[in-house]
């Protein structure tokens, strides 16, 4: 279709979420790119290729209580009525024990240890009330991580106590996958970075991208601001190919300054253009050069909305990153919503705990609005309207996605 036709044409066929995510994930192959980092900057980086343990944990045999180490043989029958008793030495031998502590190594000729409080020591020696069998309150070679085990697979994204076990098995670092790399290019002429004059808009759709891309567990760079101009976004997009993916904000629609599907058409292939979601269906999603994209609004709530259900499982995918369900509130509707048949909505909602029985209750904090940034800055998640419902009544009890988590 040609710039013009589509202007003309407007948004009368829009693509479903669910079919416009699955064609731009289509698009986006992980990359293969590996790096090996300290461990105290390897949390929530992902596991490139397996790991298995450089040594056993504990790689000696270790008391496992305070008390005596002794050959279990020499307590046998030992009672409160008939107790044993043994000389106390610095080694284990026959009717000898030596003291020991909750992780000390276990010595030479001791299998066993007797608990502290089931002995009473009196000069160089220890009286033993109760009998041990072999291997009592010992910690084997190996009793927590065997060497050679397999530890972590491929894709494992790490945590503070996988670092934790990683160091005790002798690794100081880590192979991981790099992070995947966005570049985001805000566009439009009436955007500046500060002291606005009328008609001009400060521009925030780039940064807000670009800490959403970091919280998302990417790298990104943020590009200064282009023009409406083809020659100009031809340039920017162009000089970062080399980026995992290229996101834009702004002139992704089809008034006669929404120049970017032009752009990208001319120089690769759009492949969506217009998604059944409100608010931000002009949303573009587009490939040049196998390089994915992803062209977003220019009205803030609608660029925060195809971001999320865009941007954040491509660069997952990118990144090899596992991908997770956002955590969920049920509350009570304190407001109708309306939807239009056919589009997918995310109303934004302030929740409250109410009454003496704290319930939790959602009121929208706008029902329309894309360009009002503080009504989804304001607000502490949204409701997900599918394209098969008409909204929802007051006092309906509706599921709350937390947009903002970083898993």
């Amino acid at each position: 279709m040609s710039n013009e036709s589509r202007k003309s044409a407007g948004f009368k066929d829009r693509t479903p979420v669910t079919t416009a995510r699955e064609t731009l994930l289509d698009a986006v192959s992980p990359h293969e790119r590996t790096e090996r980092v300290p461990l105290r900057d390897a949390d929530e980086r992902v596991v490139a290729g397996e790991i298995t343990a450089e040594r056993a944990v504990p790689h000696y045999r270790r008391a496992a209580m305070d008390g005596f180490a002794v050959r279990a043989e020499d307590t046998f029958g030992a009672s409160q009525r008939s107790p044993a008793s043994l000389r106390v030495g610095e080694t284990v031998t026959t009717e000898t024990a030596a003291r020991v502590h909750t992780g000390s190594e276990l010595p030479d000729g001791a299998d066993a240890v007797v608990m502290v409080e089931e002995t009473e020591v009196a000069g160089d020696s220890v009286t033993v009330f109760d009998a041990v069998a072999g291997g009592e309150n010992v910690a084997p070679i190996g009793e927590d991580v065997a060497e050679g085990q397999t530890l972590y697979e491929d894709g494992h994204r790490l945590r503070p106590s996988d670092l934790g076990l990683l160091k005790s098995v002798g690794n100081d670092a880590v192979e991981v996958y790099e992070q995947p790399t966005v570049s985001v290019i805000p566009t439009g002429e009436e955007l500046v970075q500060d002291d606005p004059e009328p008609g001009q808009v400060i521009e925030t759709n780039g940064q807000t991208v670009t800490q959403y891309v970091e919280r998302w567990g990417g790298t990104a760079t943020y590009r200064d601001i282009v023009t409406d101009d083809v020659d100009a976004l031809r340039a920017a997009i162009s000089d970062d190919l080399d980026h995992d993916i290229v996101v834009t904000t702004g002139g992704s629609s089809v008034g006669e300054r929404d120049l970017l599907p032009e752009v990208v058409s001319g120089i690769g292939e759009v492949l969506i253009h217009g998604v059944a979601l409100k608010p931000g269906h002009p949303v573009a999603l587009g490939v040049v050069e196998e390089t994915p994209i992803l062209m977003l609004p220019g009205y803030p709530v609608a660029c925060i909305v195809n971001a999320v259900q865009f941007l954040r499982p491509a660069l997952r995918r990118a990144g090899h990153l596992p991908t997770a369900d956002p955590p969920t509130t049920e509350a009570e509707l304190t407001r109708k919503i309306a939807s239009e048949p056919g589009t997918r909505t995310y109303a934004r909602v302030e929740l409250h705990d109410e009454g003496a029985d704290e319930q939790t209750t959602a009121t929208p904090t706008r029902a329309s609005g894309s360009g009002v940034l503080s009504s989804v800055a304001l607000a502490d998640g949204w409701v997900v309207v599918p394209e098969s419902v008409e909204g929802y009544d007051a006092g309906d009890t509706v599921t709350v996605e937390d947009w903002e988590w970083s898993q």
